[in-house]
């Protein structure tokens, strides 16, 4: 992996910078253009902050020289409002915003939300479905031959072909659908500013195929040069042969090839290890790493699941090699090509990209209409990014990476000053300093040479890696020097923390406790049997106990009264009944009476979502071997997992109650100690006949039985 240029070396920033992009002509006249270099259309509300994606790439873009104006939540029913700034010279940045907008505007029950938190006003009904495909499309109708650049975390997330949750099916890579010239993925300041620069000189869109952390569509066949060779996935990771799936995996005896699994495709054969090996050290820069087709990754569940590991442990910068996989049959057949994700951002460049002229505000066209996220955010500080956490039903890995990004103290310490000499309404209250998790900061692999080779999918399960650097005094000198800035009272911690980490230095736990919990600190466990704690890749509820006693013991010493917030999830593919009601029994005895829970969701391209569609773990070589992954998928099952996450609700106890009945769990019914429900409803006459039978309640592990038609709900999404 070479070091790339820095991306502040061509900086070219005006001398004044523009108090706000703009977002009319108007606002373009006041500025003296008469056109934009690049328009950046996005699904959220423009808030000049470093948090939201378009403040921060419209800003790093003109602090290379470059014009850009913003297009916010544009009504998508016309092309009109896509003209509104007029044709940009170099390209349309297509983002769905912060959030993917599936996740953004649906419940658990696949119902449109009531609010929408970055829209003013909270108004849920601001963005389509899909967001950057409508809005790609609707940029190409406005402007036929401009420059369609897609990306934000939904692109991000849609680069291949992926299960869709909200279709019940895999869905094809968002490249096709949006008639995106180029899609940019993970954090992209690196090919965004020499893909801008490239433009500026003249180069064609189309001859742009060698920035990492890009994807775009080339005819079969298609590779960079001559030097460069294919590699078929299936002589790196063999599914193997697969029951109830014959085809395309089953060799019939005497006979020389087994059948094509799909247009393009090699035959499945048992591949050597000393040829395996050899092709894992073949030229990784010159190597394309072939993964089965859209049509045979939708047809066949299996051969999704080894799609779904190939791509994973293609995920190091280090060490990645490119991607290819076709999409369509025949004369219609094209190919996505992923390069290599992105090089990491140095701290230098991380201060750069933080320490841009952003006004710290919403943009005055929204006057005084409420927008939650920025409510949320606008006293809280980011000091890194990415996570090598690895939790299977996370997507911030694929977007992100593993690699952790830390700004410097001093920047960090900078942007506390900022917001307390420009944001309006700021009374000393620092409400976050964090990121993906609160205790990551400059946490990295101790040596760059074993870093840049590894290809783990996570540097803590089952185990903390020996080779990771887990020292928190780095972080614990940031929030000495934090607090005792000038007009700052307090600093409290709002991510979500890594406690298995935390353990380590008793020293940070003692630091946070006793200055930067503000009564109530989240964080989570998420389960506690080992079946799905497996399948997330997070520790045994042992680790949180123990973080438990050291922040009690913290506490006290502190004469603080504090609590734990512990998260958990229900219905998490490996998740028996029999799990959950553990889970129930435990938080009972604990006395946890959960108030807000969580139903897994299955998101694009995470592993778990591998797990809840395929039924295999990918965590493992998929083989003939490979365990059935079951999971909770009905409707009804989906809502006694949830239901068992709030056994304090009377309104789930009939629920509960019949299921303990058919688990053969009824002792567990009653107003004992012991018991998790009561024998009687509150309000209920002691003669009212009992409810009909759960009947459609099974055992989550009951065997292989074929997939609910039922539409699923779906749970909010969790960073730690």
């Amino acid at each position: 992996m070479s070091v790339p240029e820095p991306i502040f070396t061509r900086a070219r920033p005006p001398a004044t910078p523009a108090p706000f992009l703009p977002m009319s002509r108007a606002e373009m006249r006041a500025l003296g253009w008469n056109t934009c270099d690049v328009v950046l259309v996005t699904g959220d509300a423009y808030l000049d902050h470093p948090s939201f994606g378009m403040a921060l790439i419209g800003r790093l873009l003109e602090a290379q020289g470059f014009r850009v104006g913003i297009i916010s939540q544009p009504d998508w029913k016309s092309a009109e409002p896509f003209r509104a700034l007029g044709k940009p010279r170099l390209f349309f940045g297509i983002t769905a915003g912060n959030m993917d907008s599936m996740v953004n505007r649906y419940t658990a029950d696949r119902k449109i939300r009531s609010e929408d938190a970055y829209t003013p006003g909270a108004a849920a009904d601001k963005r389509p479905d899909r967001a950057v495909t409508v809005y790609a499309q609707r940029a190409r109708e406005a402007f036929p031959d401009a420059n369609i650049v897609i990306g934000s975390i939904e692109a991000s997330l849609r680069r291949i072909a992926h299960y869709d949750y909200w279709s019940d099916k895999v869905r094809r890579s968002v490249l096709p659908d949006s008639k995106a010239d180029l899609l940019l993925f993970g954090n992209a300041e690196r090919a965004l500013v020499a893909l801008a620069h490239r433009l500026a000189d003249g180069e064609p869109i189309e001859a742009i195929r060698d920035l990492r952390g890009t994807a775009f569509m080339v005819k079969p066949g298609w590779l960079p040069d001559a030097d460069w060779s294919e590699q078929d996935s299936l002589a790196l990771d063999r599914p193997g042969h697969i029951e109830p799936h014959p085809d395309p995996y089953a060799m019939e005896p005497e006979k020389a090839a087994a059948p094509v699994a799909a247009e393009g495709a090699q035959p499945v054969r048992i591949v050597p290890a000393a040829e395996r090996v050899a092709a894992r050290r073949a030229q990784r820069g010159k190597t394309v790493v072939r993964l089965p087709s859209y049509e045979a990754v939708s047809a066949d569940p299996v051969m999704y699941a080894h799609a779904s590991r190939v791509f994973h442990l293609e995920s190091n910068p280090g060490n990645a090699r490119a991607l290819v996989q076709a999409h369509g049959e025949g004369a219609g057949r094209r190919d996505v090509w992923l390069n290599p994700p992105p090089v990491p951002l140095t701290t230098p460049e991380m201060d750069f990209v933080f320490g841009l002229p952003y006004a710290r505000q919403p943009h005055p066209s929204y006057g005084d209409a409420r927008i939650p996220a920025w409510d949320m955010i606008k006293f809280s500080i980011n000091i890194m990014r990415g996570c090598f956490g690895g939790c299977t039903f996370c997507s911030i890995t694929e977007h992100e990476g593993r690699i952790i990004q830390s700004r410097s103290e001093a920047s960090i310490l900078h942007e506390i000053e900022e917001i307390r000499d420009k944001t309006p309404g700021f009374k000393g209250h620092i409400t976050d300093l964090g990121g993906p998790t609160a205790n990551m900061y400059r946490m990295a692999c101790k040596d760059p040479k074993i870093e840049s080779s590894c290809r783990r999918l996570s540097c803590v399960y089952p185990g903390i890696c020996e080779n990771l650097a887990t020292d928190h005094a780095p972080l614990i000198s940031l929030y000495r020097k934090a607090r005792a800035l000038p007009g700052v009272k307090r600093v409290t911690i709002g991510s979500g923390l890594r406690y298995d980490l935390a353990v380590r230095s008793p020293e940070y736990v003692k630091e946070l406790v006793t200055h930067h919990v503000s009564g109530l600190l989240k964080i989570a466990p998420e389960h506690t049997e080992e079946g799905p704690l497996s399948k997330m890749m997070k520790p045994g509820i042992g680790t949180y106990e123990k973080f438990a006693e050291m922040f009690e013991k913290y506490s006290q010493q502190a004469g603080k009264k504090q609590h734990l917030v512990p998260y958990f999830i229900a219905a998490h593919p490996g998740t028996t009944d029999e799990d959950m009601l553990n889970l129930a029994l435990w938080l009972k005895k604990n006395g946890f009476k959960p108030d807000q829970v969580q139903t897994f969701m299955p998101t694009p391209m995470a592993m778990a979502t591998t797990m809840y569609h395929s039924r295999r773990n990918p965590l493992r070589k998929v083989s003939a071997e490979s365990e059935v992954v079951e999971t909770a998928r009905s409707g009804k099952l989906r809502k006694l997992h949830k239901a068992l996450l709030r056994w304090h609700d009377p309104e789930n106890w009939p629920l509960i109650r019949e299921a303990l009945q058919q688990m053969g769990r009824a002792d567990l019914i009653g107003n004992g100690p012991n018991c998790l429900v009561p024998r009687h409803q509150p309000g209920v006459p002691l003669s009212a006949s009992p409810r009909r039978p759960l009947s459609a309640v099974k055992p989550a592990h009951g065997g292989a039985r074929p997939p609910s038609k039922a539409k699923p709900v779906r749970a909010a999404k969790r960073h730690a």
